[in-house]
Formats: structure tokens, sequence, C-alpha cells
């Protein structure tokens, strides 16, 4: 029976080191749990091969996400992207669960399925698969389409045989984090229409409408108010300096997005993202959330607290987070508590800080992570809420005034040079 290597923590907080024998790594971690141990990394033990034989994978090495050997066969891999991940699990599953096995699936749907990239992708995959290769090794060969996390847990099912558990699972995930990004979208989809309408009504006022008015207001003679000479200098600016205003703001605007491209670009912006007013509570909530949805899927699939930390992080999109998370997944495997790491961090809000205690201390971690993450799904969406409201109502405030300065000022030059007519 082969004998595994762990570390773990036990019930008082200490972390323990041994080896344990079990038929698979799933029943290992299972059989761990069961003595009230916490595993954080736990890794088939080296065995030394008999003569002529080869040599077995290990857990660790079952679980590297690395590309295949075979990548460089796959040339046409190179125009699919993360976007055909999701619809290709979705058919996927719906397959696996009528009791198809994983190849005979993908087999069926490289000649069944219509969509040109996701008939590519399949084609691609059943290549290897009928070489020989597991599924999740194929994946391998697609960094661009499967990400580590994907791949990872893929290879967790494929050992335990729950893939098809596994798989559900996954979509879901993907589908809360479509379902976020849509909403993202959606909510600022709005406030970029006022936008674009606002700034269209001011080039109106500036090109067309001011400069007739200002033809006719100088024809009549006479002293102009001074909010209509403001109105009259502005449109007069604008006529002769907004092409290069508008060649500048876009020279700013690529200069700086290919800067933040950069790391130190990345982390500056990110730091600044955290000191705005709206931002900064919205980059905490996409935090806990990116790192309670990922860390309770991969510790539900029997991903070790190690290997899930280190995904996780991956996850996280803001830099100065992901740095700091990096530390506190450090300290976890030097032993400290998970809660205790992250609230060094100063990044996760002490509610969230109490429930993983919490769940660490009965053990209950995963379903502690999946209510962080059903309550700060739902705080986003205020959020969002929110964000669009003070957007359009200040967009809506900024085409008001300005209309309104253009009517006060039209009306007050009109009565202004009545007025000089009269005397």
């Amino acid at each position: 029976m082969p004998s595994f290597t762990y570390t773990a923590r036990n019930r008082s907080g200490a972390t323990v080191s041994d080896a344990v024998d079990a038929p698979t790594r799933k029943d290992a971690l299972r059989l761990l749990t069961a003595r009230g141990l916490t595993p954080v990394h736990v890794s088939e033990a080296a065995v030394r091969p008999a003569p002529g034989k080869r040599k077995t994978k290990s857990a660790s090495a079952a679980l590297d996400p690395r590309p295949s050997p075979l990548a460089p066969k796959l040339p046409q891999a190179a125009s699919l992207s993360s976007r055909e991940r999701l619809p290709f699990l979705e058919a996927l599953v719906d397959l696996t669960t009528s009791g198809l096995s994983a190849g005979e699936s993908v087999r069926m749907l490289s000649v069944r399925i219509k969509e040109p990239r996701q008939r590519l992708l399949c084609t691609l995959l059943w290549e290897q698969l009928s070489e020989g290769a597991q599924l999740s090794r194929a994946m391998g060969s697609m960094p661009a389409v499967f990400d580590g996390s994907t791949i990872n847990l893929i290879q967790s099912g494929e050992a335990t045989g729950n893939l098809n558990d596994v798989l559900l699972r996954l979509i879901s995930h993907l589908q809360e984090q479509r379902d976020l990004r849509q909403k993202v979208i959606n909510s600022l989809a709005y406030p970029a229409f006022m936008m674009f309408v606002a700034g269209g009504v001011i080039i109106f006022f500036m090109v067309f409408l001011l400069p007739r008015l200002q033809t006719l207001l100088k024809s009549l003679g006479g002293e102009l108010p001074t909010s209509t000479r403001i109105l009259l200098g502005f449109s007069e600016f604008g006529l002769k300096y907004g092409i290069f205003v508008i060649v500048a703001a876009i020279v700013f605007g690529a200069s700086f997005w290919r800067w933040r491209a950069t790391e130190p670009g990345r982390l500056q912006t990110d730091a600044w993202a955290l000191k705005f007013p709206l931002l900064g509570p919205f980059s905490v909530s996409q935090t806990v959330l990116a790192f309670s949805q990922t860390l309770s899927v991969l510790l539900e699939n029997g991903i070790t607290t190690s290997e899930a930390l280190r995904m996780t992080e991956r996850q996280i999109q803001n830099r100065v987070h992901r740095a700091a998370f990096d530390s506190a997944t450090d300290r976890v495997l030097e032993g400290e508590a998970l809660s205790a790491a992250l609230a060094r961090t100063d990044c996760f809000p002490d509610l969230v800080l109490d429930q993983l205690a919490v769940g660490e201390n009965t053990g209950n971690l995963v379903p502690s992570l999946k209510k962080i993450a059903v309550t700060y799904q739902k705080a986003i969406t205020q959020q969002l809420n929110a964000f669009t409201s003070i957007i359009a109502t200040v967009v809506l405030l900024g085409v008001f005034s300005f209309v309104g300065f253009i009517a006060f000022a039209i009306v007050s030059a009109v009565f202004q040079l009545s007025s000089s007519f009269k005397m």
C-alpha cells in the first residue's frame, strides 16, 4: 500500500509531520481529517523503483499543471482563449452525467458540436486522449484555455474517481465568476452611455450652436455679460485648441495604460484604487469573494491547503492584496492558522476573519468559506448598484448644469442687449 507523508495542524493549532498508509491520496486526506487533523501538505512518499521498472508519478507530480509535452503539436491552440473553457465544460458534463467516459464524451463533442472554436478545442483534446493521455494532461497543453486551478481540479477528480462531481462544482464556480463579470459590465454600461450622451451634447453646443450665437451677438454690438463672455471664450478655445487637447488626452491615456500594464504600474494603480471612497471597498469585496469562492472549491475537491492557497493567490486581482496574501500563505505553511495569518495583512474585514477562525476551530472551514462567498456576492451587487446610481446622478447633474449655464448666458445677453437698444 502506498505511503503518504504529510504536514498538518492538530486541534490545538500545532504543526505535526508524519506518514500515513492509504490506497490513494484522497483516502489519506480523509484519514487525516478523521483523526482531527487539518492537512497542509500531503504527497506520496518517494519509493525507489525496482530495476527495470518505470517510476510511478507522485501525487505532487500528478498535480503538476505544466504544459504537456504534446503541446508543440498543437499550433492551432494559440487561437483559443479562456472564453471556450466554460461552454466546453458544460457540454462535457452533460455527457459524463449520462454515463459516458470523459474520453468518449470529448470524442463525441469533436464530431457533433457545431461552433467552430469549440469544435477545434474538442478535436485537439481528442487527438491527445486517443494517444493515451489523461484529460487533465491534455488540458495542460492549452494554458490559454485552462488555468492551473482547473487542471488541478480535473486531476483530483481523475485520481479519486469523482470527475463528474468535480466538474459540476467547477462549472458552478465558473458560472458565478461569469455572472459577476456580467454584473460589472452591465453596471458600467449605463454610466458609460450617459457620459457618451453628455459628451455629444457638449460637442454640439461647442461646434454648432455657440459659434452662430457668437456671430449674432457681435453683429448686435454692445457689451456682453460676464457669463456670456466666459461661454464664448470657452467655445473659441475649444475650436482653436480642441484638437490638440484631444490628441494630448489620447497620448496620455495610451502612455498611462502601457505603464499600468507593467508590474510596478499595476501595483501602484491598485494601491491608489484602495484609497478611493467607492473603489476601495469594492476592491476589498472582490478580493474576499475571489478568496472564499476559489479556496472553498479547491479544498472541497481534495486539494491540500498549501496547493489551494497558492492557486487562490493567482485569482486575486488587486496586486497589493495578492502580495499580502502571498506573505500570509508563507506563514500558513510555517504552521500559523489561516485566520491569524490573514489578520496580519490588514486586507480582510474583521468579520471575515472571525468566520474563518470559527470554521478552523470547528473543522468546518469549507462551509464557512461558502457563507462568506454568499455574503460578499450580495455586497458586491449592492456596491455596483450604488456606484451606478452615483455616476449616473453626477453625469446628469453635470449635463444639466452645463445646459443651464448656456441658457443663462444666452438669456442674460439678450436682456442686456435689448436694454441697450431701449436706451
